[in-house]
Order: C-alpha cells, then sequence, then structure tokens
C-alpha cells in the first residue's frame, strides 16, 4: 500500500482526539509544555508501518490542531511530541516516542513489551534521568479515527431508581469464555456477551444492571507478561475513551466501538442497565520509572500529579503510580469528557469509581467537596446517572466510607465486613448487624442521603467468591507467582471444618447452607444489593482472594452446573424476585422503630427468642446471634409514581448464627404465618406451611427463614404483634 499524503487544513482546536465529520477528520491534542507537534497516519495495513507525518503547526490555548480532508474511518494514527527532557523540573518530552492520543475512542493492538518504549535508558543509575533515542513505534499500538453512526433505534438511558437496583457485577470475557452455547469465535468478547444465553441467565436471575469490570483500554503489566500472565481485571488504563480491543470479535478498524454499542442497545432492551467500573486514578504508565506511551510524553508535567518536592517523582495514592493531576483545569476536562462521552455516545447508565477517594485529592488531603465532585453535581449529564465510588484509597486519610456528597453511593466495605463476621459466628457484632442491614443510617442518614447510598456487597471481584469464604480459612494464591503474599489476609473467611474441596455430606450441606445466609442477607437488607458473578451458582476461584492476574479457568464462569448449582441458582433468582415484588424490602427512607398512622405498629421491631422486644440490655450482650426482625409493610410513608401512599405484606425474618438450633416463638397469638423463604433444607421442606402466632419454630444452627403474615378480616395483623 503506498503512504499517504494527506492535504492540511488549520482545523478546530475542539473537540480534542479525532473528529469524522463526513469529509475527512479534525484532530487536536492539548499540550501546554510542548515545543512541536508531529501527527503520524499509518497505513491501515499496520504490519508495513509505513506512515506520513504532518507536522502540526496551529495552537490555540495549548491545543495543537489541524484537519485532514479524505481521512475516514479505519485510519490509524498516533503522535510524536517535542520538548525539553528535564524530568526534576517534571518534563519528559521525547520525539523518538510513538504516543497514543489520550481522547482516542479506539485502540487496534496491544502494548509490546520493549526497551524502546522507555523515555531513558533502562539499567543505568539514576536511569530515568538518562535519554533513551530508539524509536518505539513498531511496539506500540495505534489511535483508530471511529465512525461515530450508529443506529440505536430509540435507545435511551433506563434511569431504573436506585431503590430497584440489583447489581451485577462480572467480566465480559469472564462471563462467557467457557459457555457451551456460544460460537466458540464469539467468547469471551463483546458479541459474545450480548449473546441470548447469556442474557436469558441474567433474566432468569432477575438483575436489572450489570457492573463491567474495566473495559477501557489497558495495558497487560511488563512483569505479568513476563510471568505468562495477564491483568484479566483490567485496572491499567490507557484509553480512556476506547473500548478494549481484546473484547472484539473482529479486531479491526475501531469495530470494537460498535459492538460496545450493541451490548448497551441489547441489554437496554432487556431492561438491563451497563454500568462501567472505570479507573481516573492513575493510568498505565505508572511512576517516573513506567514507560512513554501517551500521557507523559504529551505533557508529563500538565497531565500527572508531581512531588512537590521534586517534579522527578510522582504522587502515588493507588499504589500504582502515574495519578492524574486534577487540579490542571483541562485534565479535569479530559476525565469529564471522558465520562461524558461514554453516556452521550455510548449510552452507559453508570459508573463505579475506582479508589474514589484519589479523585479528590486536588492537592494532598482527600477533601469530599472537592472540584471533581462539584463538577459532577452541576453537570446536568453526569448529575443523572448512577454514581458509585469505591471510597477508599491507599493514601493518608483514604477511607471515606460515608462521607462521599449526595447524588454518590458507595460500596459499603463495613456491610461486607460485618456480615461476613456475624455469620463466621464471632461474638459481638449483632448490634452492627442490624445497622447495616437497615442501610447503615450511622453512615449516610444525613444531607439528604437515604439506604441506596449504600451498595450492600459480600464479595467482588477483589476477594474471595462466596463459595471460598465458606470453604477456605487462608488465601491460596500460589498461582500469582507472589509466593502467596499478594491479597488480604483478612478475608473474615471460615471453612466449614475442612480446608477446600471436601467429599464430607455434612461439610457440603453446611457450606450450601452458608451461602444461602448470605444471600438471604444481601437480598433482604435496605439499600443497593451488587451480586457478584458465579456467586449465584458457588463458583470457585480455588480459593485465590486476588485473582487479578488470573485469565483462565481460575477466574472465568464454569457454566457446568450440578444438582447444588442449580438449587443455589432457584434459591438466587428467587430471592431476588421477593425483593422485587416487596416494596418493604426496597424502601427509599430509613426505618425510624416509630408508629404511624394507620399502620397501629412501628415500620420495624426486633425480637429476641422468646417472642419479645429487644431491650437496650439485650443488644449488648456480645454472644447473641439470634433476631427476629419484624418489617411493618404498612407502615411504609413513600408513594408511587401517581402520588399513592405504598403499602404492602409485613413480613418476619429469623437470623440464627448459632452453632446450635434455637427454638424461637413465632409474636402474635392471632397472627398466622406463612413460611415463604428457608435456608436450610430441613426447613425448605416446610415452605408454604403457615404456622400460628405463638409456636415455637425450631430454628436449625445457622439458618434463615422468611415468614409473611397472612392478612386476616378479623384482625389487623400489625396490631396483634
Amino acid at each position: 500500500m503506498d503512504a499517504i499524503a494527506p492535504d492540511v487544513w488549520p482545523g478546530k482546536p475542539y473537540p480534542r482526539g479525532a473528529t469524522f465529520d463526513g469529509k475527512g477528520t479534525n484532530f487536536s491534542l492539548f499540550s501546554e509544555h510542548a515545543t512541536g507537534v508531529e501527527l503520524v497516519l499509518f497505513n491501515k495495513d499496520d504490519s508495513e508501518l509505513s506512515e506520513a507525518v504532518v507536522n502540526v503547526k496551529e495552537k490555540t490555548a495549548y491545543a495543537w490542531h489541524c484537519y485532514l480532508p479524505g481521512i475516514l474511518p479505519g485510519q490509524p494514527y498516533a503522535y510524536r511530541v517535542d520538548g525539553p527532557y528535564d524530568p526534576t523540573a517534571g518534563h519528559r518530552f521525547n520525539r523518538h516516542k510513538l504516543l497514543l492520543d489520550p481522547y482516542a475512542k479506539a485502540i487496534n493492538g496491544a502494548v509490546k513489551w520493549d526497551d524502546s518504549l522507555f523515555g531513558y535508558v533502562l539499567g543505568r543509575e539514576a536511569a530515568d534521568l538518562s535519554f533513551d533515542e530508539r524509536d518505539s513505534s513498531p511496539f506500540v499500538p495505534k489511535s483508530v479515527v471511529i465512525d461515530p453512526t450508529f443506529d440505536w433505534g430509540g435507545d435511551e438511558l433506563l434511569r431504573i431508581p436506585w431503590n430497584e437496583t440489583i447489581i451485577y457485577e462480572t467480566h465480559v470475557k469472564g462471563l462467557t469464555a467457557r459457555h457451551p452455547e456460544i460460537d466458540e469465535r464469539l467468547r469471551g468478547t463483546y458479541a459474545g456477551f450480548c449473546s441470548p444465553p447469556v442474557l436469558s441467565h441474567l433474566k432468569k436471575l432477575g438483575i436489572t444492571a450489570v457492573e463491567l469490570l474495566p473495559i477501557h483500554q489497558h495495558v497487560q503489566d511488563r512483569y505479568l507478561v513476563e510471568r505468562n500472565l495477564t491483568n484479566y481485571w483490567g485496572y491499567n488504563t490507557i484509553g480512556f475513551f476506547a473500548p478494549d480491543f481484546r473484547y472484539s470479535s473482529k479486531k479491526r478498524g475501531g469495530e470494537q466501538v460498535r459492538e460496545f454499542k450493541e451490548i448497551v442497545k441489547t441489554y437496554h432492551a432487556a431492561g438491563i442497565e451497563v454500568i462501567l467500573d472505570v479507573v481516573y486514578n492513575h493510568t498505565a504508565e505508572g511512576n517516573q520509572l513506567g514507560p512513554t506511551l501517551c500521557f507523559r510524553g504529551v505533557d508529563n508535567a500538565s497531565y500527572y500529579s508531581l512531588s512537590q518536592e521534586n517534579h522527578r517523582y510522582y504522587m502515588d495514592f493507588s499504589g500504582c503510580g502515574g495519578t492524574f493531576n486534577m487540579g490542571h483545569p483541562r485534565i479535569l476536562q479530559l476525565i469529564m469528557d471522558s465520562l461524558r462521552y461514554w453516556v452521550l455516545d455510548m449510552h452507559v447508565d453508570g459508573f463505579r469509581f475506582d479508589l474514589a477517594s484519589t479523585l479528590a485529592r486536588e492537592f494532598y488531603d482527600v477533601d469530599r467537596l472537592s472540584t471533581f465532585f462539584d463538577v459532577i453535581l452541576q453537570d446536568p449529564v453526569l448529575s443523572q446517572v448512577k454514581l458509585i465510588a469505591e471510597p477508599w484509597d491507599l493514601g493518608p486519610g483514604g477511607y471515606q466510607v460515608g462521607n462521599f456528597p449526595p447524588l454518590w453511593t458507595e460500596w459499603n466495605g463495613l456491610y461486607r465486613d460485618t456480615v461476613r463476621k456475624f455469620w463466621k459466628g464471632d461474638e459481638g457484632h449483632l448490634s452492627d448487624f442490624a445497622l447495616r442491614f437497615t442501610g447503615s443510617s450511622d453512615l449516610y442518614q444525613h444531607e439528604e442521603r437515604t439506604p441506596c447510598a449504600s451498595i450492600n456487597f459480600i464479595t467482588c471481584h477483589d476477594g474471595f467468591t462466596m463459595r471460598d469464604l465458606v470453604s477456605y480459612n487462608e488465601k491460596h494464591n500460589e498461582a500469582n507467582g507472589e509466593d502467596n503474599r499478594d491479597g488480604t489476609n483478612d478475608n473474615h473467611s471460615w471453612n466449614c471444618g475442612v480446608e477446600g474441596p471436601s467429599d464430607d455430606v455434612a461439610i457440603l450441606e453446611l457450606r450450601l447452607r452458608q451461602i444461602k445466609n448470605f444471600l438471604a442477607t444481601l437480598f433482604l437488607s435496605q439499600g443497593v444489593q451488587m451480586l457478584y458473578s458465579g456467586d449465584e451458582v458457588g463458583r470457585s476461584q480455588k480459593g485465590n482472594n486476588n485473582a487479578y492476574c488470573q485469565d483462565n479457568e481460575i477466574a472465568w464462569f464454569d457454566w457446568d452446573f450440578g444438582t447444588a448449582e442449580k438449587e443455589l441458582l432457584e434459591f438466587t433468582s428467587a430471592m431476588i424476585r421477593s425483593f422485587k415484588e416487596h416494596p418493604v424490602f426496597r424502601r427509599k427512607n430509613f426505618f425510624h422503630g416509630k408508629r404511624f398512622a394507620g399502620s397501629g405498629a412501628p415500620d420495624i421491631f426486633w425480637l429476641k427468642p422468646n417472642g419479645t422486644r429487644m431491650t437496650t440490655h439485650d443488644w449488648k450482650q456480645s454472644f447473641a446471634k439470634t433476631i427476629g426482625i419484624f418489617v411493618n409493610g404498612n407502615a411504609i410513608t413513600e408513594s408511587d409514581a401517581q402520588g399513592k401512599r405504598i403499602t404492602d405484606d409485613s413480613f418476619l425474618i429469623i437470623i440464627n448464627a448459632h452453632f446450635e438450633a434455637v427454638p424461637f416463638m413465632l409474636p402474635g397469638s392471632r397472627n398466622r404465618w406463612a413460611l415463604i423463604h428457608a435456608t436450610h433444607r430441613d426447613h425448605a421442606g416446610e415452605t408454604g406451611s403457615v404456622f400460628p402466632g405463638k409456636t415455637v419454630f425450631e430454628m436449625f444452627d445457622r439458618s434463615t427463614v422468611l415468614f409473611k403474615l397472612v392478612k386476616s378480616k378479623r384482625n389487623k395483623a400489625e396490631r396483634k404483634s
């Protein structure tokens, strides 16, 4: 193919990146400290590496721009940027390094590790102060001009209310890589992810939103590649506008953009929202010893947060280096432009922000009202989508659970830890369990926040699966190649008597029951529930609690369901149905424990095994592990969309985390209680049975039951409790 020889027009400074208008493409790159910018165009057959170089001369407010008539979608391109190389002053320009466009909408290919990717000479003393003149072009993927048109067919964001949302955290490749009903060519791809078998499973389960582990273009860490491992989770972003090409079924010409849009369109048609896990807290270029792939070479001093004592070094609140400079208006603009692009152009319904506390650090301390949050709050697009914070980072004061502003929800790490400890049998957690179960009012009952500020989860991608939580006392991360040093040791797990796999029927039954206890707790709690992919069928990672580098069967979803897996799937689906059918489990406001007009009883009260109300003294008993929770469906003070007051059935939840059976007296002499759900198999056989009030119900060890109050014309059950 002949080399490209384009005409060059001045173009416009905005929008940033490469923008095709139907006749040609405008290119714009921000660099405040550059002295020269070259736009490099490659033949579409990138293997030849024939190229044309355009000297970008126009500059407006530090945006270098040009317009090239006739440059069409599918065109590969990159940049070379010239300027001072003075690391101690924060400048690391090196025109020998080919650079990705920070605003690239598509990136074709992956980084191929080579020493030439570094701006300095590896192996020298104070190496990053040296200067490397090797051309990195053969080893850098290329940005691609995309065709922005797509037939959305009237698709819009679903805007499912928070109190009706059930999140399913999953991985595009991991969910589909082993599915036997998906064409082998589509497994692990965007196309496979929106295939009928996957959608059928999620619809049966009843979830309302998928939260995708990072699908932004990311870099495989060199140390992992050298150990024949990969960055499977993808928390190493280099392209904040580009869907990762590795999940594309076609691997050419920016088709990954169209394929991702098909996911969103298909899921929206099925009534399921799409939420992205996004990683703006650091980039794949890392600290001063990292490669020069994009931002560092475009303008290191502008894009990154540098040490005030010595600009050679980087501020690091994520443990990965390369923290974005949120105090620079153009870098803040890049993040906001990226977020708006994913909403307006890609139709995603919201975002989960990895290590979100980092985004609040304008200088050093965490400022919960930082510029980033203020900008989000006033933005007419982003203030209307789902915003989820992972409310911590690794810097001082970084644990900010409960401190994010209104509009934000938070991964509630205290919910996770408390529920694990309680079901493990640890003493002294009953009162904390009650707080977490009812929406964590101690954390969120302020500044107009509600129970829906709490994203309740027991497991997620980072840590044990539910199966492993009840099968291992210790982590087993040997496959990661770090001598089992990686991953947390603070798991609050219990193996039920045997470490790892077991053939003991009693142990297997107990493990299954404990998983059901976790699931029942999750879907009966107030707040927003998040289920980790595979927990509904008891997926195991063989005790690995840090499977970030396991792009294989350790981390992939196993679709080979046995009897226990099918039973667990049916139980999970049933619990979700109850959550969706009964508004008393998904209240918009906190319980108050008070009587309301017409209800005859408080909206919630707590019972001891003898059927009487809990007292202040009872809450202080460290050994207490058994409790009844009455939720009053006639004391909901909220209204529906038509302004009508919401009413519901009333329920009694009995929880026994003790290792022995506990007799529990059902309240109300004239009440009748229908058993709806039970985690113990002996109780499950009684599902549908009705028990009179004052019946002494045998709560088996480590079990949960849900009773519904049977309505009677003779009496109002709530008044007889």
